[in-house]
């Protein structure tokens, strides 16, 4: 299924969310052979999925963009999955690969399983290090601290682990994974259960936020990054798309707030391309959408107006500063962003 973790099964009824299967780490001991190191290691994402596109918000909020290349795969997946045809010749100029599936291959041939952003591969042999979603960026913030640059924040503050883990579970529960198993329910009942869920959670989540600038604490944390992927895309894919259409987020006060506010925010907006969102979604999904229409709206001005949050205070990089301008390369271009 072009589906956008890749790693994911539907059943004759429910759909199922699979474990990633290679889920080595990366970490400053080099504990499972993959020791952090600047430059030896490429983070290969689509832009249009939101697992992946966590670890593009943590890796700009870090200031890893010198230390953790990047390849960004082509939105609209072919029957080999994520391909590179974004680039010149079709290939990763980095490391010459057509398929990020050559890359699972050279780590072990006939893998089973499917082919899933984010992945994070080793240059120098090729292979494929890990593509284990949840734990890329809790690495990122807590391993890789030694090629932070001066100012990064904490995304992962070691006090508020407890209660940043009990939050980001039920958001992958209840929303993160809660608009898949709605968008991709063969049964009325099935659908109605994740679809309510989703927005049960939703409520309870702009609860949370109303008197509060961010989820856990007075920063931003994992736990807004992985909310926000989610929300980001919820009205232009997964109101329509996926029937998660009980309300818009842009009719919710508080998440429309809260989501333009860290929308607005260095590190987040500018990782976003809605036209990849929306291509893929509406492109690859053809068991729900078999015209492969993409539809003009919504519309994305919205995105930049004013939200009022700061009057909750918080401090959105903590002790730290802002990240730096995004990269030349590495620009959303202008008909992907409002």
């Amino acid at each position: 299924m072009g589906e956008s973790a890749g790693n994911a099964s539907l059943g004759k009824k429910a759909f199922k969310r699979s474990r990633s299967h290679f889920a080595d780490r990366i970490t400053a001991d080099g504990r499972d052979g993959w020791p952090v190191e600047a430059g030896r290691y490429r983070l290969v994402v689509s832009r249009a999925c939101p697992w992946a596109s966590r670890a593009l918000i943590s890796r700009r909020l870090l200031g890893l963009e010198g230390a953790l290349s990047l390849a960004v795969a082509d939105p609209v997946q072919d029957d080999r999955s994520w391909r590179f045809t974004l680039d010149p010749d079709g290939r990763d100029p980095v490391l010459g690969i057509r398929f990020l599936g050559e890359a699972y291959d050279a780590r072990e041939k006939d893998y089973p399983g499917g082919v899933s952003v984010p992945a994070v591969v080793d240059v120098p042999s090729g292979r494929l290090v890990t593509n284990d979603y949840q734990q890329i960026t809790l690495d990122l913030a807590t391993e890789w601290t030694a090629l932070h640059r001066e100012g990064a924040p904490d995304l992962y503050p070691e006090r508020l682990r407890g209660e940043i883990d009990e939050v980001v579970a039920d958001v992958y529960e209840d929303v993160n994974n809660g608009v898949y198993r709605a968008g991709f329910a063969t049964g009325q009942e099935e659908y109605e259960e994740a679809c309510a869920g989703v927005f049960r959670r939703l409520e309870q989540l702009a609860g949370r936020l109303a008197d509060r600038r961010y989820l856990v604490g007075d920063t931003i944390t994992e736990a807004d990054i992985r909310l926000f992927t989610t929300l980001v895309r919820f009205d232009a894919v997964y109101h329509g798309h996926f029937k998660c259409n009980r309300w818009k987020l842009a009719e919710n006060q508080v998440l429309w707030a809260y989501a333009r506010d860290l929308y607005q925010t260095p590190g987040f907006g500018d990782t976003v391309d809605f036209d990849h969102i929306k291509r893929h979604y509406y492109q690859v999904h053809t068991g729900i959408n078999p015209t492969a229409i993409v539809p003009l709206g919504p519309d994305l001005a919205g995105w930049l107006t004013p939200h009022h949050r700061e009057r909750l205070g918080g401090r959105p990089f903590g002790e730290g500063t802002a990240p730096g301008p995004v990269p030349e390369d590495e620009r959303v271009p202008a008909h992907g962003r409002p």
